[in-house]
């Protein structure tokens, strides 16, 4: 529906390849290596997600295959700690960083960024894994037609801020940039049209070339209209 965020729910991966917490190392690799993928769930005995375990999680115990581990003068001791890991209990990270079905691209985006990790577990309110969402699904928005978006912002934002332009307002998208051209009579509304424009879904940049008196008519009745 024009107007509505995406939600994680329209975009993520429903059938999700998740571990137990007694999966054991070479499991895990192998998992990884023939599903292609560089970071898988763990699960407890109810189905609910207790940490991630990543390609990153594995590499310690490459890093420190020719040195004793458990040797204290060896530097990091999360990578010792690795290192000497045999299940997806003793590897994951954890808590995991998750997700639910409802939350808006923009704040799944965020959070990514903010805990720098490629992919989100998506859980319900009882933390039972329902899916995965990854930057590329997050990028999927991006590939929305031009008219799509170009009816979103005519119709649920054009329409009600700018609703008695002095010409109409006309909206033009090409690959996802908006680009707005008219004569409006309140160009103190301008700076929030741009922003909500760029917050519609698959927007890649806004070009506002909206014109209009620097001071609004109904506070200026001098004002000489044009």
């Amino acid at each position: 529906m024009p107007g509505t965020p995406y939600v994680v729910d329209d975009v993520m991966t429903r059938t999700v390849v998740a571990l137990r917490d007694a999966a054991e190392f070479k499991d895990i690799a192998r998992t990884m290596r023939q599903r292609r993928i560089s970071a898988l769930p763990v699960l407890d005995a109810d189905g609910r997600v207790v940490g991630v375990v990543s390609e990153a999680d594995l590499l310690p115990k490459e890093a420190f295959r020719d040195r004793d581990p458990a040797d204290p003068r060896t530097r990091h001791a999360t990578g010792r700690a690795k290192a000497r890991a045999v299940t997806a209990g003793e590897l994951m990270t954890s808590p995991a960083v998750t997700v639910t079905a409802d939350a808006t691209l923009a704040q799944t985006a965020r959070l990514m960024a903010r805990h720098r990790v490629k992919r989100l577990p998506v859980v319900d309110g009882d933390g039972m894994l329902k899916g995965i969402v990854s930057r590329s699904d997050l990028l999927d928005v991006f590939l929305r037609g031009d008219e799509d978006i170009a009816e979103d912002v005519r119709h649920e934002i054009a329409a009600h801020l700018l609703a008695v332009p002095v010409r109409p307002v006309d909206v033009e998208v090409h690959d996802g940039v908006v680009t707005l051209t008219g004569h409006v009579r309140d160009t103190t509304l301008v700076p929030l049209v741009v922003r909500l424009v760029r917050a519609v879904e698959g927007v890649v940049d806004v070009n506002c070339e909206l014109e209009g008196p620097l001071r609004r008519p109904d506070l200026d009745p001098d004002l000489p209209a044009r």
